[in-house]
Order: C-alpha cells, then structure tokens, then sequence
C-alpha cells in the first residue's frame, strides 16, 4: 500500500464478516496498519482475533466483540432468498454501534450481460444468474439499512494461491477458446488497497456508494492461460472451442461464459484517484509467481 496519511486509521476497529481469500488479505493489509481486526469463521478457530458467525446458526456472536467497532466489512453471500445474513442477524446490532463505515462487497454480475460492452456506476444493475440477483437484493437491503455504506463491486477475482498457476500445476484447467469474450478481473491486493484508500476519502464531498473495482484491461480467458504458461516456460496445449466444451462444464462454470462485460474503474481510478498496484493481469500474474517462487 502506499504511504497514504493513514493515521486516522490506526486506532480504529474492524469487523470483517466472511473469513475467505478476501476477507483475509483485506485483514491482514488492515491490520498493517495498526488497526485492531476481527474476522468470523463459521467454526471456531485457535486465532484470537476470529469469532463465530455462522449464517445457518441462531447462535449469534458475543456482545463483548463489538465494543469499541468503528467500521464492518461483510464479504458474506446471500441467503437463497436474497437476503444478506448479516443483516439479516445483527442489523439492529450494527445501527446501535455508531459506526464510521460499512462496506460490502457485491459483484459486477449484477450489470449482467453487455455483450462485450463497458458498464459503469451509472449503467442500470440487468442480473441475468440467479446469484446475481441475490447479490443486487443484498445491496438494495444495505442501501436501504440507514448505516454509513458503501458497495464494492467485484468482477473474478485472483491473487497469491488462487490464480491460473494453481489450476496448471494441479492439470484440472480448462483452455477454452470463445471468439471476442472477454472477462473482467482484480488482484485482491487491489481490493484490499482501494478500500483502505477509499476509507481515507470517507469525509470528501465526493463520496460514492456503489464503486467498481477492476483493473484496467478486460480481456479473454485463453490471453490470461497462454501469459501463464509463458511465465512457467511451459507449452500451452491445444484449447477447446466453446461449443465442444461446453458440453463438459458444471452448470455455474458454464453461467460464466453466458455473461460478456466490459467493467470500467473510471469512477475509481479517474475520478477518484487510486493508483491500481496490478493494472492488468501481466502484472497481477508475475506478483503472483514470484510467491510461489519463494515457497
């Protein structure tokens, strides 16, 4: 992260809801601050700073964990009925708490299929799967909840142990070759910084709601195998066309292929100022194998 004024954040305290791949790097780069960081789990865990929360349980977490809470994060998903489980369990639990900020993190298949185009803030939400339109509900409820929110929309999401490099090594990728479709896509180092750098903004005339975060260059599937292989000093085999493949894909994997967007981070990184870390998947790639490499 870079050296931002970040003193108005070191004695602040975070409740992130969700303990996954985001919610632990958005923690940890948190918690470099100085900042005091909690993260649920759904079972109980040896860390000290993680907590019970379990969206199928009635066992709510203990009163003691919100003492002293100024901001919540929730990367939870939906229910099946659309509903977000956090606020759904704690909403009068959160509004009693005097909070700073609240932030979700929503995902850009609520703008549905554009068919290659770009969307933006400003681009009415269309969700064409079903867990799309969950998450547009979710972020309805939220905007709806009187607390201080802001919405992060996400398009694929990759980084350190969860990017092409894993699928070569453990030969369960699939290379598939769908003329002009495109995905888009964000290191999670980017999402945990442009959330820090977005909560030093929180007083500025120019607060926004609902922002997308997304690197800068939107492009195939078969462009981000191909550079993996590259980097690896491996031959790429043969790619599958869609149409055969399509015929071997899990019925999600297959509703992936089904939506083609354009993501557009003007908001973010025009108007609002943040400097991507990984401004393509080139970059977002070599940061990742250099992990690896030290393994």
């Amino acid at each position: 992260m870079e050296n931002f004024a970040i003193n108005s954040l070191t004695k602040k305290k975070f409740i992130i809801f969700g303990g996954g791949f985001s919610g632990r790097f958005i923690a940890d780069e948190i918690r470099k601050l100085g900042c005091e960081v909690l993260t649920s789990s759904r079972q109980i865990q040896k860390s000290s700073t993680s907590f019970v929360f379990d969206s199928l349980s009635p066992v709510l977490p203990p009163e003691q964990i919100f003492d002293g809470t100024t901001h919540v994060l929730s990367c939870i998903p939906p229910n099946k009925r659309g509903e977000d489980p956090v606020l759904l369990r704690l909403h009068n639990k959160l509004k009693s708490l005097n909070l700073e900020w609240v932030g979700y993190l929503s995902t850009t298949g609520v703008y549905g299929n554009t068919f290659g185009e770009w969307v933006t803030e400003k681009d009415p939400a269309n969700p064409l799967q079903d867990r799309s339109k969950r998450r547009l509900l979710c972020e309805k409820s939220w905007l709806d909840s009187s607390l201080p929110i802001q919405i992060f929309r996400l398009p694929g999401i990759y980084g350190p142990g969860r990017s092409t490099f894993e699928s070569i090594f453990k030969k369960n990728i699939k290379i598939i070759h769908k003329p002009d479709q495109v995905f888009s896509r964000i290191h999670v180092a980017d999402i945990a910084n442009a959330i820090l750098y977005l909560l030093l903004k929180i007083n500025d005339t120019n607060f926004k709601q609902i922002i997308n975060i997304a690197d800068d260059y939107p492009t195939s599937q078969i462009e981000v195998i191909k550079h993996s292989y590259k980097l690896l000093g491996l031959k790429m085999p043969e790619p599958m066309h869609f149409d055969e493949a399509k015929t071997l894909l899990s019925p999600i994997a297959l509703s992936f292929w089904e939506e083609n967007r354009r993501v557009s981070n003007k908001l973010l990184c025009k108007d609002l100022g943040y400097k991507l870390i990984h401004k393509n998947y080139k970059s977002g790639l070599q940061s990742c194998l250099e992990i690896i490499k030290q393994k």
